[in-house]
């Protein structure tokens, strides 16, 4: 019996020992096929620590691009240029974090094989630690969607993606910034237009712009910033193969203006020429004459008035408080409560409030006489705000229409007879609101 049972615990231990071995081997097999499916890393770093980039294609004139110490890109090599930021972080992200699509060879004997001898691209980053990494870039693979690659002083040799290669495979043109003004628009200040006959100054205070020259008035902030955003947005056109062409065509070109704009690094200046039906521009912040596009040339082409604010009042589309308006024997007063308007104790109809708002905003000028105010047959004020805007105008008859003066201030506005018709008609359609519907008992 003692015999009988230890064969069986010997024949038990063997066949758990069995099993063990083979769910071991199991594991171990799972593991490598995990491995081999994982491609491995090419490189990875943290982008944030990269402070110089070397680029050198077969074809091209080898960059070197360097990080300031205001986190700001530029290109030292071939020779000292702006940086397009964005494009630079993309280039810098790409080849901090490369993935590979596979593993080709562990110890790889024979570079030529992937054209790895001569390197297609090579590119170089350098830490803030003053290490350094290189990739190299060999040729496509046989299907053309991916490129061998390995880095400087490791044998091993991997496939990556051809799309991953595009990303910092980059000429000197696609790497400079591009601007021919490189301020940001958000922080001009000022902005000087300089035209044969005429000098437009603008001055800002926060998002309003307003007219300095030739005398102080009212700007549609909206068209000067439109102006100053086509002045922003222009890029220098790099495509073409003579820039001779363009420099020869800017100095034969007819003279459209100068901006110059402010901001709180000093100033930079953009003359603008055309030659036949195409713009040409020299900046003051980059080297050399450029072609541009034809919106820029048309906008700084245009007059003051283009640029003044036609609007007869400035509360837009905020809702005003107060509302008083004279006209000869009859005068309006209303004032809001909440949602309610009121005049002389009673509820008004809002529709037709609402009719001389309406009628209010869209009072505009179609010119800016010199003279011609006699004496004013209407008088209208707008509260808004809740009390912190009072504007007042005073509306005179015209020969042709009406013109009008903002109180404290010395331009004038010719309007229409048929906007001031409208608004006395609203004026006149103003009605106390319905009674209220007694409640049923």
């Amino acid at each position: 019996m003692k015999i009988r049972g230890l064969l069986v615990a010997a024949v038990v231990f063997c066949v758990l020992a069995g099993l063990l071995y083979w769910s071991e081997r199991r594991k171990s097999a799972d593991t490598v096929k995990a491995s081999a499916d994982t491609p491995p890393a090419i490189l990875k770093l943290d982008s944030s620590s990269i402070i110089k980039i070397d680029l050198k294609k077969k074809d091209a004139e080898p960059l070197v691009l360097t990080k300031g110490d205001v986190e700001q890109w530029k290109i030292v090599e071939p020779k000292p240029y702006a940086a397009d930021q964005d494009t630079v972080s993309s280039l810098v992200s790409s080849v901090s974090s490369l993935n590979s699509e596979r593993l080709v060879e562990d110890k790889a004997s024979d570079l030529k094989t992937y054209g790895l001898d001569h390197p297609a691209v090579e590119v170089e980053v350098t830490e803030k630690s003053s290490k350094t990494h290189k990739l190299l870039v060999g040729d496509d693979t046989p299907t053309g969607s991916a490129v061998y690659a390995m880095l400087a002083g490791d044998p091993r040799v991997f496939t990556m993606a051809s799309y991953t290669k595009n990303s910092f495979d980059k000429r000197l043109n696609d790497l400079r910034d591009k601007r021919l003004l490189t301020v940001n628009s958000d922080k001009i200040s000022r902005l000087e237009v300089v035209r044969k006959g005429q000098t437009l100054e603008f001055g800002r205070n926060k998002d309003d712009w307003q007219i300095v020259k030739p005398k102080p008035s009212r700007a549609d902030s909206s068209a000067v910033s439109e102006l100053v955003r086509k002045l922003t947005d222009a890029k220098m056109d790099l495509t073409a193969s003579d820039t001779k062409t363009a420099t020869a065509a800017f100095a034969r070109g007819t003279e459209i203006g100068t901006a110059k704009v402010t901001d709180a690094s000093g100033v930079q200046s953009l003359q603008v020429r055309k030659d036949k039906d195409t713009y040409y521009a020299k900046s003051s912040a980059v080297e050399g004459a450029y072609k541009i596009d034809a919106d820029l040339g048309k906008a700084l082409a245009k007059g003051l008035e283009d640029f003044r604010n036609k609007k007869l009042f400035d509360f837009g589309y905020s809702e005003p408080n107060k509302i008083e308006i004279h006209d000869g024997p009859k005068a309006y007063f209303l004032m809001r409560n909440g949602s309610d308007w009121w005049s002389n104790g009673k509820k008004m109809d809002m529709d037709s409030v609402q009719s001389v708002i309406s009628k209010l905003r869209d009072l505009s000028a179609d010119k800016f006489p010199g003279s011609g105010f006699t004496s004013a047959t209407m008088d209208v004020l707008v509260g808004s705000e809740d009390g912190k805007r009072t504007e007042k105008i005073q509306i005179a008859k015209s020969s042709d229409g009406y013109i009008a003066k903002r109180e404290n201030e010395p331009a004038l506005y010719h309007v229409s007879g048929s906007s001031i018709d409208a608004l006395q008609k609203a004026a006149g359609e103003i009605k106390p609101g319905a009674p209220a519907t007694p409640a049923s008992k």
